[in-house]
């Protein structure tokens, strides 16, 4: 594989990868051939992903993330109710796959509890980009709850895909809208807390304390100790 000085590094490794983690999973071995096939050098590649494959696990999740943001950017989804937008959204993240094999492997990796932590992250990104490029304004709790729900749909939605051998996932889209479903029970829920005078008393120390959670900033604290300050881009 021919690389230039300008190409990134983990793309160029990625690349080389993917061939392999069907047959190796996202492995020290599948890293080593990746760095054997691309050409690169061996201490660039280490420095690059200091963990090996793990890195480029985490690397093609958010590629898959990239391809996912552009298609709802491109895509005109004026029409749809906000549920429809939601599924889309996951459909497109499903689709932006073109091997089930190396999500499978990859499913596999972050089930470890060593590396739990980074996939929980992933699920969690890919699902607060979704929000986000959904147009989610929320500040308050109720950010929390979007992501953690949209979370859970989307990884029951991808566990299931892996098994769905139904023509064009068809067995998989109705399983996301059913899911989305429950999702719209409890927010039919919260809707009733709020304006029901009864539920609200019995539940105004929990909704009083919910009502003091914000929503994280998006511009970090820069002058925090032990956070590197590095140019916007």
């Amino acid at each position: 594989m021919s690389t230039s000085p300008n190409d990134d590094p983990v793309a160029v490794l990625l690349k080389a990868a993917l061939t392999h983690v069907p047959f190796d999973g996202w492995s020290e071995a599948t890293f080593r051939a990746a760095i054997s096939d691309s050409g690169l050098d061996a201490a660039l590649a280490r420095t690059a992903c200091p963990r090996g494959a793990v890195d480029l696990a985490v690397a093609f999740h958010s590629a898959g993330d990239k391809a996912m943001l552009e298609r709802i950017k491109a895509t005109d989804m004026s029409a749809l109710k906000f549920r429809e937008k939601i599924a889309a959204a996951v459909r497109f993240r499903l689709e932006a796959v073109d091997d089930k094999e190396v999500v499978r492997r990859g499913t596999s990796l972050f089930a470890l509890p060593h590396h739990a932590a980074d996939g929980a992250k992933a699920i969690w990104g890919t699902c607060d980009k979704i929000w986000d490029a959904l147009g989610d304004t929320s500040d308050d709790v109720n950010w929390y709850t979007k992501r953690a729900t949209l979370s859970a749909v989307y990884s029951s939605t991808v566990l299931y895909w892996l098994g769905d051998d139904s023509i064009d996932h068809q067995a998989t889209w109705a399983f996301l809208d059913r899911r989305i479903e429950n999702v719209m029970q409890f927010e039919k829920f919260k809707a009733q807390v709020n304006e029901n005078p009864f539920l609200k008393r019995a539940l105004s120390g929990p909704i009083w304390a919910l009502g003091k959670v914000k929503a994280p900033s998006k511009t970090p604290y820069e002058d925090l100790p032990g956070r590197w300050n590095r140019p916007h881009d």
